[in-house]
């Protein structure tokens, strides 16, 4: 163990350095927040570190930390299947933020063989573990996939893959069924060419999409679905036919989230924490309940305001000092990140607002954490401020 002469020495031998690098810090953004600290919290670079700043998806950093505490990197998200006397088949959401069409495929094999080969007589599908009127700030009423809805039960993260050429419509990605329901929605787009859509204004859209998206895995491995998709409860009392666990544990789905930055994802995990640890059915409050209570317990109230998971809300703020500490708790998780650059970051970017957090390596003092939020829309200004963190520390 290092003494602490030993590192006051330390310190001083590299305070020349450190003020190099404080003064590049200094001339690349002048008005900029910037914050590095060592694995002992001291405090190498600091400017504007106490301003409060939009974190945008740095913001997911945060939920990560808190679904770590309160899921566990073991957690797994499951939707579960009911057969009545009927024939009907019943779906219960359960959140699962990773139900795409590769989940689906193995899971239509064991649905097919718990339902058996006889017909269904219908679908009826169970949102109940999810509010009718939830509302996430900052997700806009529009087609724009990062604006997807989150639902108790949702196919490929909300959204549909297709390409048109005039009045066809086929899958962009040959793992997905086409369904009518997902040709009618491209359709209404207009015209030609490819992309990715979400399901934002009717919930009762998004839930058909599924329950035709599943019948169509279930056909596949030989099941048959004759009967209309329809929305309702499971009757009482009537126990699984089958309880499908994701295949990915929650460490897997957070390593795509916080790569990926999908504030659908970000949000199923958010909307998750609140459930697990208040009860269900989810809801926003009791999230934001359990995260507040978490965030003032590791003396972060003041430093860090969630609105929501995913960093989407301009009402979010945090400081670089709060963000710093928040590094700290989730350092023993910190190969959970994956940034564009291969390091162990996260970028946030909207309108006006470019943001960077994370771990970085230097030669110096080992492995920093590091804050940097800038205003304006040069997104490769933040990684100029970190190269020169490293080359300096």
């Amino acid at each position: 163990m290092w003494c602490r002469p030993l590192v006051l020495a330390l310190l001083l031998l590299s305070a020349p350095a450190m003020a190099g690098v404080r003064e590049q810090v200094a001339q690349l953004a002048p008005s900029g927040t910037v914050l590095v600290t060592d694995a002992l919290g001291n405090e190498l670079v600091a400017q504007n570190a106490d301003a409060p700043f939009v974190p945008a998806s740095v913001a997911k950093i945060v939920t990560a930390w808190l679904a770590m505490e309160v899921l566990g990197g073991d957690y797994r998200f499951e939707t579960r299947f009911y057969l009545d006397d009927r024939r009907v088949l019943y779906v219960r959401g359960g959140g699962d933020p990773f139900l795409i069409s590769e989940e689906l495929a193995p899971l239509g094999v064991d649905l097919a063989a718990a339902v058996g080969r006889a017909p269904i007589a219908g679908v009826v599908l169970d949102p109940s573990y999810y509010p009718a009127d939830l509302r996430i700030p900052g997700v806009e009423d529009d087609n724009e996939a990062y604006d997807a809805l989150n639902s108790a039960l949702a196919v490929n993260f909300n959204t549909i893959y297709a390409v048109r050429r005039g009045d066809q419509v086929r899958s962009a990605e040959p793992q997905t069924p086409i369904t009518p329901l997902a040709i009618a929605q491209v359709r209404a787009e207009g015209p030609e060419g490819a992309g990715r859509i979400s399901l934002t204004r009717e919930p009762a859209v998004s839930l058909r999409y599924a329950g035709e998206l599943i019948s169509a895995f279930l056909e596949r491995a030989g099941g048959r679905v004759k009967g209309p998709i329809s929305i309702g409860t499971v009757p009482e009392g009537l126990a699984p036919v089958l309880v499908h666990r994701q295949s990915r544990p929650l460490s897997e789905i957070l390593v795509e989230l916080l790569r990926s930055s999908n504030n659908y994802v970000a949000n199923q995990v958010f909307l998750e924490i609140g459930a697990h640890r208040l009860g269900p059915p989810v809801s926003l409050a009791k999230s934001l309940e359990v995260a507040n209570a978490m965030l003032a317990a590791n003396g972060l109230a003041a430093d860090i305001h969630l609105e929501e998971g995913s960093g989407l809300s301009r009402g979010a703020r945090f400081t670089a000092r709060g963000l710093a500490r928040a590094l700290a708790l989730f350092a023993p998780h910190a190969d959970l990140l994956r940034g564009h650059d291969g390091g162990l970051n996260k970028t946030g970017t909207m309108a006006g607002i470019r943001t960077l957090a994370g771990y970085a390596d230097t030669s110096g003092h080992g492995r920093v954490r590091f804050v940097i939020a800038l205003a304006g829309d040069d997104g490769a200004l933040r990684f100029r401020v970190l190269r020169a963190i490293e080359a300096g520390l």
